[in-house]
């Protein structure tokens, strides 16, 4: 038997043989095209080489295509486990060429390939073609297709294209005959969708570009597109018409029916089919990164998996099963595609907290289900109102309703859901309270509503494709803007970040057919991804596709400084105590920012510490992982969260590093965190990590700054630079450097000491006996002087000197130096009950054009504008001392 792995390789190996490039899969979620929800075909990746947009260094390529139709116009949901070849997830062989050759080379390629290399019998096939298409009919018969086994069909079954818009053209299909003993006829017969004849390979000529008004355009080079489904072709070598009885897929059946304890008997075959092609589809999103959600990709990929999950309820499952399948996968396709192997810890935890979640609104759904439908009079549908309860209060989703009432022959009142739909939004709407800061609030609950919400890719790619729904100018909707405005943009899906978390908006590029123009940022609203923009060229239309490309190097810096920051986090609990905690972030493109609790300043031996661990897990280079799991079961592991954050049903998990006495399940996670921003892959991309300062931000929180990677070289540089700068002025060295600093500090110490002393002792008459003289106000002796050449700083100690000469009174000095003026008073401790120092300075202080003063009521300093008015301010300190 010929395995569906033997067959790829066959494949693949023959035409590269042919000159082909053999080029990995793209991704499921196109990059490239944003009118398809999934990759279906093989084409999808090199749309734009098709198109001329794109250019490679080769011009033939073969591929084996992983794909998923389960959702929009290419929807095989419902058929799949019914039906003997309907699967959501299927792999396309195909061989393209990109202006090189055309049908006069493909169709050989093709008969060669099925007739010699998979020894398929000749007699056994026949052949599709477009009902004009008399050159393909012509060599056809020149590879030994007979007139009467090529049939001409004049509908779209044989003319290809792959959206509404793109590249298409006729095209040919090769069938095979399974014999009279299946029901079935050929294309184009009344019988034809029996199971006898099945389609095996389409061989698509690519000739023309179809444009949203239906008009097409000639290529401007011929190109070649074709599909072979390698589960069907599998099917027929492997002698069955049922792409379940594959290798492959029986493996999956029989691990669903060992993981259910149950036969695969007609009773329970169709829920193990359905189980194990879900199973491979939902593994391949979530292993591209597309998690469970209630909102475009993720809603689909949620639908799949519970669908799967319902049948293995159905099975009597009492248990998560999902997850205990993942492994009889990879050990199907982790050869082909890592990704499985790579990601296979993440693939099994989503499925299981998926399906804890969906057994939890299942039975709860169901009960709820059961109460309303008791009292339901017979053939009444269930009230829309009803069914959006269940989907809105308990998260039963409609679809779930409907296929729980259809047993039992109740449907749904859609246009009354629809209308509590309506409602809800409209309440949500009427409640939104903006901030003014952007376009009237109203204008993005309206998009919202025609479009849906914004898909993000970026935490998998920095470029995609993506159609721009809306431009808004000031708070009003356009059709398009020019060069020179500015707007704000929506699109279907993006890979700019919102900003959010701490961690700053992306900016980058917005390219269409007609404009260009500069993202400087992004921002998110009412589940819109806001794209604040300047057109820099031509016009920019709603409705035209649009290549995004962040800028790709602030978003690496960025991403290095947010994973620096997780890692800071946890340094600091590490040293500081478990009382740290985030009280706020910046993550920006040139530095970040980290807020957190904690009631004293850091020592210098706590920063080199925290420092110097920071690295340490850099250097670790571990990778970066990311984990959807509910915030209860993420705290339940360590999970740190940002503070003052909402968080709803999911949370993504980052983590990163090792450390002996860490978290997680493991107990060996340096850092857990719930975050939504965008990270490195390993924490070695951060590079390095510099802290560049540590102070109070507010009461009980102290703020750290801090560089990653260039910048913090770039620092440390800066650094070594004024570090030799100092050795060569101080001439001294390495070691020695500190201590010739302290000595010269010591010696600058000592000299200023000895200059302050002669200050007062000049202020002083020279001798140390008070200078000033004094005199008798209110029975207090009062000595007032102006000084010249003396600082404020001086003050007190000379003011401390006339006290002692006077034995009891008061003192007033107004000094003046280095362009200041500063006023001291003093009063003896036997009058500071009769009069206070501080209000001697404020009233002399008033009169040099000065404010306020303070200290003690035996010493007190002011500052004053100058001291012109010298005699009024000492006149102002008598006449307190006089009515004292």
């Amino acid at each position: 038997m010929t395995s569906l792995a033997d067959i790829r390789s066959t494949f693949l190996d023959y035409f590269a043989r042919q000159g082909h490039e053999v080029v990995d899969s793209s991704p499921l979620v196109p990059r490239n095209d944003p009118t398809l929800m999934f990759t279906n075909s093989g084409m999808v990746q090199f749309k734009n080489l098709f198109t001329g947009v794109e250019h490679r260094d080769y011009t033939r390529a073969t591929t084996s295509q992983k794909c998923v139709r389960a959702g929009g116009k290419h929807n095989d949901l419902d058929n799949v486990g019914y039906t003997a070849r309907h699967l959501t997830f299927f792999e396309m062989l195909g061989n393209f060429s990109f202006g090189d050759y055309f049908k006069e080379a493909a169709i050989p390629f093709a008969w060669e390939m099925v007739t010699k290399e998979l020894d398929i019998p000749a007699e056994r096939l026949l052949v599709t073609i477009f009902h004009t298409d008399e050159e393909a009919a012509e060599i056809w018969r020149k590879v030994g297709v007979p007139d009467d086994r090529i049939i001409r069909i004049a509908t779209d079954d044989n003319f290809w294209q792959m959206g509404n818009t793109g590249p298409c053209g006729p095209c040919t299909e090769i069938f095979f005959d399974h014999g009279e003993h299946i029901w079935g006829g050929p294309p184009g017969s009344p019988e034809e969708d029996g199971d006898r004849f099945i389609e095996i390979w389409n061989l698509v000529f690519m000739q023309f570009e179809q444009f949203e008004d239906g008009t097409r355009r000639e290529l401007d080079a011929q190109s070649i597109d074709t599909g072979m489904g390698l589960e069907r072709i599998s099917s027929l070598l492997q002698g069955t018409n049922n792409v379940f009885e594959t290798d492959l897929m029986k493996a999956l059946v029989e691990a669903s029916a060992h993981g259910t304890s149950t036969g695969t008997d007609e009773a329970h075959i169709v829920h193990h089919r359905v189980i194990a092609d879900h199973l491979r589809s939902t593994a391949f999103l979530v292993a591209e990164g597309v998690l469970p959600s209630n909102e475009g990709r993720g809603y689909v990929l949620r639908r799949i998996m519970r669908r799967a999950m319902r049948h293995a309820h159905l099975l009597g499952a009492k248990d998560p099963l999902m997850h205990r399948l993942v492994p009889a996968l990879v050990g199907q396709m982790g050869g082909h595609y890592p990704e499985l192997r790579e990601r296979q810890g993440v693939i099994e935890e989503t499925f299981e907290a998926e399906e804890v979640r969906f057994r939890q609104t299942l039975d709860r759904g169901l009960k709820l289900l059961d109460e309303e439908v008791r009292d339901l009079p017979e053939g009444k549908p269930l009230p829309g109102e009803t069914a959006f309860k269940l989907y809105d209060t308990f998260g039963f989703p409609l679809d779930l309703t409907q296929d729980a009432l259809r047993d039992r022959g109740i449907g749904v009142d859609l246009p009354g859901f629809d209308a509590s739909m309506e409602e809800q939004k409209r309440k949500a709407r009427a409640a939104w309270a903006g901030t003014g800061e952007q376009a009237d609030q109203a204008v993005w609950f309206d998009i919202v509503d025609e479009t849906g919400p914004t898909e993000f890719l970026g935490y998998d790619t920095e470029t995609a494709e993506g159609q721009v729904q809306a431009v808004v100018s000031g708070s009003d909707r356009s059709e398009s803007a020019r060069a020179g405005d500015t707007v704000q943009i929506v699109l279907n899906q993006t890979p700019f970040y919102a900003e959010a978390g701490g961690q700053v908006g992306d900016t980058g590029t917005l390219v269409t057919e007609t404009g260009v123009a500069r993202v400087t940022d992004c921002r998110k609203v009412a589940g819109l991804h806001i794209h604040f923009a300047e057109v820099t060229e031509g016009e920019i239309a709603s409705g035209q596709g649009a290549r995004l490309e962040v800028d790709h190097e602030r978003r690496g810096h960025i991403r290095a400084n947010h994973s620096a920051t997780h890692l800071l986090h946890e340094a600091l609990r590490q040293h500081l105590g478990e009382h740290v905690a985030q009280r706020g972030s910046l993550n920006a493109p040139d530095r970040l920012r980290f807020d957190f609790s904690h009631q004293k300043a850091l020592s210098a031996e706590e920063i080199a510490a925290v420092e110097r661990e920071v690295n340490a897990m850099i250097r670790q280079n571990t990778p970066v992982t990311t984990r959807i799991m509910t915030p209860d079961d993420a705290r339940a592991i360590g999970a740190q969260a940002l503070f003052g954050e909402k968080y709803g049903d999911e949370v993504r998990v980052i983590s990163m590093g090792r450390a002996p006495t860490g978290k997680g399940p493991d107990g060996e996670t340096y850092s857990i965190e719930l975050c939504g921003g965008t990270h490195v892959s390993r924490t070695g991309d951060i590079g390095l990590f510099a802290l560049t300062s540590e102070a109070a931000s507010s009461a009980g929180v102290r703020r750290i700054e801090a560089l990653t990677g260039e910048a913090a070289m770039a620092e440390l540089r800066r650094r070594d630079v004024t570090l030799g700068e100092v050795e060569a002025l101080v001439k001294a060295y390495g070691p020695d450097l500190a201590s010739r600093v302290k000595a010269l500090l010591d010696e600058r110490r000592s000299l200023q000491n000895e200059i302050a002393q002669l200050r007062r002792q000049a202020a002083m008459g020279g001798g140390g006996t008070p200078s000033p003289e004094a005199r008798e106000v209110a029975g207090m002796k009062f000595a007032a002087q102006v000084l010249s050449g003396v600082t404020g700083k001086d003050l007190p100690s000379i003011i401390d000197g006339l006290k002692e000469g006077l034995g009891s009174g008061a003192v007033l000095l107004i000094a003046e130096a280095e362009g200041k003026t500063a006023v001291a008073a003093g009063v003896t401790d036997d009058l500071t009950g009769r009069v206070s120092a501080v209000d001697l300075v404020r009233a002399a202080v008033t009169e040099l054009g000065g404010k306020g003063g303070g200290g003690r009521p035996d010493l007190a300093q002011g500052g004053a504008k100058d001291a012109t008015n010298a005699e009024a301010a000492i006149a102002a300190a008598s006449k307190v001392l006089e009515d004292s």
